[in-house]
């Protein structure tokens, strides 16, 4: 098979696991806090990926000349990021809709434009001032302005988003000084999970019992959401350049509102339809028009 087309593959497929595993990350809390459901699945995907990384970075690693300490703080933070988004996403579906707490989550690929710009001065393309705009129209579309649940639990997802926004930035800056994306993958999985875990004990009840009532979402959103669709957004991301590859991974956002229909019966009117359709377009033209001007200017 063709290097792009497999990559192409591997990038669908991701946001497909990604999706679907909101339908999971919702059914999954009827036993069980959300600070325990994001511990437990990121737990899972550390074990997961664990042999991946005992077999293809380990020695490398091991080989490698590093400056550990700033490896340990890039490892605290970008932890903290991916424990605290997934805790933020879990509290979000507990009051919203899973294609509300979805859609709202794809926002991160026009805020790491801002974020990038804010900490690293890097340029921000005029296409992102117009896909804002968009994007809070379609907001306020899909948004029941009525109901006060919904609300917060929109405004919870838009403020994960800055999280998974921070996160993919400061993974684009770590890689530059560790090159081992099945480690970082592997490791922020673990700590992510300790930062979760420690709420977890303090607020929630955990037991082996109610985890086991929960074990089918878990293992989904776990073994799949966080470990081999990681594994497939590196092979995604090793023949197709990042502006496209972000356009395709937005589709989560689409297979979440459908099987939330399917599955859960979480009817969307025509409003909200147009909302998560505009969102979506103003996302994906965010990108188009970033690689536009690239082949236009150089």
């Amino acid at each position: 098979m063709d290097k792009k087309l497999f990559s192409l593959v591997c990038a669908i497929l991701c946001s497909f696991i990604w999706g679907t595993g909101f339908i999971a990350q919702d059914m999954g809390m009827d036993h069980i806090g959300p600070f325990t459901f994001s511990a437990g699945r990121l737990f899972l995907g550390f074990f997961t990926l664990l042999p991946v990384f005992l077999i293809f970075e380990f020695k490398k690693v091991k080989k490698a000349n590093l400056n550990y300490k700033k490896i340990f703080v890039y490892f605290i933070f970008i932890s903290f990021l991916l424990s605290y988004g997934n805790s933020l996403q879990q509290f979000a579906l507990l009051l919203t809709d899973v294609a509300n707490a979805a859609v709202y989550t794809v926002l991160y690929v026009v805020i790491v434009p801002f974020v990038a710009y804010f900490f690293f001065s890097k340029q921000t393309h005029w296409s992102v001032w117009p896909s804002v705009l968009i994007c809070i129209i379609g907001g306020f579309l899909l948004t029941e302005l009525d109901n006060i649940s919904v609300r917060t639990g929109d405004a919870i997802a838009v403020f994960n988003a800055f999280f998974w926004a921070f996160h993919i930035v400061f993974i684009s800056r770590f890689l530059r000084v560790f090159n081992f994306p099945i480690t970082i993958a592997t490791f922020q999985c673990l700590i992510g999970g300790v930062f979760a875990f420690i709420p977890a004990l303090a607020f929630e009840n955990i037991s082996l019992l109610n985890l086991s009532l929960e074990w089918k979402e878990l293992m989904y959103a776990g073994v799949l959401s966080s470990g081999i669709a990681f594994l497939l957004q590196i092979y995604a991301q090793q023949n197709l350049n990042p502006a496209p590859v972000a356009i395709i991974f937005t589709l989560e956002g689409v297979w979440a509102a459908v099987f939330g229909w399917i599955i859960l019966e979480q009817y969307l009117n025509e409003i909200k339809i147009i909302g998560i359709l505009l969102i979506l377009t103003a996302v994906i033209f965010s990108q188009l028009a970033t690689i536009y001007g690239k082949k236009k200017y150089g």
